[in-house]
């Protein structure tokens, strides 16, 4: 599950980015970016990215199973270097596991003025806020750097759900963007996980207090 070559939008009014890497892509597609990479003249774009595997570990990820149309949630991966290299630059995937396209619309926040919340071609939940400085050139991938051996870091997203129904997401970590740096677990393999999630078609501004005053 490596990330896929489609490119961003070029604006995105509701996060900046420092980085202009990556995002559309899941760790399935990075096979298809070091293809791209290849492609035409000047560098290869991975011709600094080290060969290796390197072991981490997801000490922790949380995301609402239970959700309601319109209230905001963060959705958190916590990622730790348990090997005794430096991770060249740790990034993450989220998908879709039916669609295997991002589940955020990336272009617009829920509190923007082009947002409309009715679109039934939009992504089931409004990327409010991004991991900082985490964006990329690809769609559904954030990149957080270096980290270093016994370090940990943090991919939070603040998120809107705008459709209503049962969805079930799938993430991936990555060691580098461009296919040459493999992260693993312990004794080997993907690290990945997934996340099944209940929207309510009871938008969060109908839910009463039921607890009852003095």
């Amino acid at each position: 599950m490596r990330p896929q070559p489609a490119r961003k939008t070029p604006a995105h009014s509701h996060r900046a980015s420092s980085r202009g890497l990556v995002a559309t892509r899941t760790p399935l597609a990075l096979a298809g970016l070091v293809a791209l990479a290849g492609c035409g003249g000047g560098a290869r774009q991975d011709a600094s990215e080290p060969e290796g595997t390197y072991p981490v570990q997801v000490v922790s990820a949380r995301f609402p199973a239970a959700q309601r149309l319109a209230r905001r949630v963060e959705l958190r991966v916590a990622v730790r270097n348990t090997g005794r290299q430096t991770v060249p630059d740790l990034a993450l995937t989220v998908q879709n596991r039916r669609s295997h396209e991002s589940p955020f619309d990336e272009n617009v926040s829920s509190e923007g003025s082009g947002a409309n919340l009715a679109d039934p071609s939009r992504p089931v939940w409004l990327l409010d806020e991004a991991p900082r400085n985490g964006d990329t050139a690809y769609v559904g991938t954030w990149a957080l750097g270096r980290l270093a051996p016994g370090r940990t870091k943090a991919f939070v997203f603040k998120v809107t759900p705008v459709r209503a129904g049962s969805y079930s997401l799938t993430y991936r970590v990555v060691a580098g963007l461009n296919g040459k740096a493999e992260a693993s677990v312990a004794g080997g393999g993907p690290v990945e996980g997934s996340f099944t999630v209940r929207v309510s078609r009871t938008p969060a501004s109908a839910v009463t207090d039921t607890r009852g005053g003095g």
